[in-house]
């Protein structure tokens, strides 16, 4: 077995079957076996490719809009830019070229990333070279400032538990296990949930719910720390509205495979739960839940798609194309990637989010 699977099964003898939640922070995160804390994982060579890595206008989009709110809001000076998950820094590099016209901006902001891989933030330093950027391993270690934020694909990566629904109103958690020296899933004994009381009116004997602490938590602190200090965030991932469902996945070289397979070694996400979001933001002015393809258009994204395609021909053209359909489509990212904003109470909401 590999290395992280020996681990996992020394563990599970000691201490019984973990949650998928344990699992997640494991294959994630393990200090020197977890996937993202031993490799970049993003592009061709990489797992996936996220937004940013497709087209410099999700990037530019995104710092206009963050830009006019912080106009909005009295251009605070200094204030906090950060981003959560930034990857190779390709989103933060974006937002910084498309706000360089914005007076007073770059002046007053501060960058700060929260990024837990230490290759990811070597590719970072790279593509913000010439920019004095501050790394956090944690949300709470940003300075009091007014905080303007964006969150691109960070709150799918975060460990969630997984439930089905039993008789009457329990739950059964589903675990990982050891069976014949293999990684497997399992359930426990029936429970009561109080955290899934007000799902028993939605579901039924048998349907899934997934449920992720650190996300409410997380969003929690955002909004707090908003309401207190001013600012915003844009927060960008796929899922919907509520959570029915399996939707752990894994990904490796681009393709599905299965989240038990090769643990350390590919990704893991699932969907994430807009309203449990929106509920622990309730601190602040929170918009509704909008498609990435609506809210990418209302920032103006296919105006500024055909003034780049002026320059552009052949396969570059092709792959513009490709790229702005990709991120709009609602057969694509369009409508699968969803947003939500957080303000101040009494301020106006982020362009593209009214």
């Amino acid at each position: 077995m590999p290395d992280l699977t020996e681990h996992l099964a020394a563990r599970i003898a000691l201490d019984g079957p973990l949650t998928v939640a344990d699992y997640m922070s494991e294959c994630l995160l393990h200090p020197t076996m977890g996937y993202y804390t031993t490799r970049d994982p993003l592009g061709k060579d990489g797992d996936f490719t996220t937004a940013p890595e497709i087209s410099q206008m999700f990037g530019e989009m995104i710092g206009l809009c963050i830009a006019q709110t912080w106009l909005s809001q009295g251009a605070p000076s200094p204030f906090i830019l950060a981003e959560l998950g930034p990857g190779r820094g390709t989103l933060m590099a974006d937002i910084l070229r498309a706000t360089k016209s914005v007076p007073n901006f770059h002046a007053a902001a501060r960058i700060h990333l929260v990024e837990a891989s230490e290759p990811l933030r070597t590719r970072q330093s790279q593509a913000l070279d010439g920019y004095e950027v501050e790394w956090h391993d944690y949300l709470n270690t940003l300075p009091a400032l007014p905080l303007f934020l964006v969150a691109n694909e960070f709150f799918d990566a975060l460990p969630i538990r997984q439930f089905i629904r039993d008789k009457d109103d329990q739950w059964r958690e589903r675990r990982v296990g050891i069976a014949n020296d293999s990684l497997c899933f399992g359930l426990s004994e029936p429970q009561k949930v109080p955290a899934l009381q007000s799902r028993i009116a939605d579901t039924k004997s048998g349907d899934m719910v997934e449920i992720c602490a650190a996300a409410s938590a997380i969003a929690s602190e955002i909004a707090e720390r908003i309401a207190s200090d001013g600012g915003a965030a844009i927060l960008i991932d796929y899922g919907d509205w509520e959570s029915l469902g399996d939707t752990l996945q894994a990904v490796k070289n681009h393709e599905k495979v299965s989240p038990l397979l090769s643990p350390g070694q590919a990704d893991l996400t699932a969907h994430v739960d807009f309203n449990a979001l929106s509920s622990a933001a309730s601190k602040c002015n929170v918009s509704q839940m909008i498609p990435q393809g609506v809210f990418l258009e209302r920032l103006g994204i296919t105006p500024r798609a055909q003034k780049l395609a002026q320059h552009l021909s052949g396969t570059a053209l092709t792959n513009h194309i490709a790229a702005h359909r990709r991120l709009t489509h609602p057969e694509e990212m369009g409508n699968l990637f969803k947003v939500l904003a957080l303000v101040p109470q009494g301020h106006a909401l982020p362009p593209g989010t009214e």
